[in-house]
């Protein structure tokens, strides 16, 4: 174990190789330049890339946790997967590549874990059948990581502000397909546009509950 050298400091390098030079840079030698180590030093905590995405995306759960932390519960379920969609595109956003990078990762960290329980635990008192809480959870998750990665690659994708401009695209349309233009317009604002769209997505939860 080199000198020094901790998970969280570790991470916390990995997270600024994200920023600078996207998931496709992050690498355990671009970490350790990071550190000013060589690589094997690193090697105590994470044996290969995919250990340090898990950890990465470990401490990203744990900033979600730590946004839902305290919050008051309205006594709907909908509500707290509301809060959750939010908390969760939120931390997603903090990072270059986020939603790309930090799905699909296994958390490492129990207490992380663990702290999903109070939550389950009130949705099922609540009388929302497990099977349905665990399928529900997934489903909004996916939306945000889908909603997420489409979000961040427009952002990142260009320099120019009004590449995805709406007005531009009504100029290059003409005036021959007014929904098309209507469309463009609607999805223009990502925040109105992921409340309107997770909006959808928790009702048709409900309605397929009938709650």
């Amino acid at each position: 174990m080199a000198k020094g050298l901790s998970r969280e400091g570790i991470v916390a390098a990995a997270l600024e190789v994200l920023d600078a030079q996207g998931i496709d840079g992050v690498t355990v030698r671009a970490v350790a330049a990071q550190l000013g180590v060589k690589a094997p030093a690193l090697y105590y905590y994470v044996h290969n890339k995919q250990d340090l995405l898990d950890e990465m995306g470990t401490e990203i759960q744990r900033r979600v946790v730590a946004r839902l932390r305290g919050r008051v519960a309205t006594g709907d379920w909908l509500d707290d997967l509301v809060a959750y969609a939010g908390a969760l595109r939120a931390v997603y956003l903090e990072h270059r590549d986020g939603a790309r990078t930090f799905s699909g990762t296994l958390i490492t960290d129990p207490d992380v874990l663990k702290a999903q329980e109070p939550w389950l635990r009130r949705w099922v008192a609540a009388g929302v059948p497990p099977a349905a809480v665990f399928d529900a959870t997934e489903m909004v998750t996916a939306f945000v990581v889908g909603f997420v990665i489409e979000e961040q690659e427009r952002l990142q994708s260009s320099a120019d502000p009004s590449r995805y401009s709406p007005d531009e695209r009504d100029r290059r349309l003409g005036s021959e397909v007014p929904f098309v233009s209507a469309a463009g317009h609607a999805r223009h604002d990502n925040q109105t546009r992921f409340e309107r769209q997770l909006k959808t997505v928790i009702a048709g939860i409900d309605r397929q509950l009938g709650s």
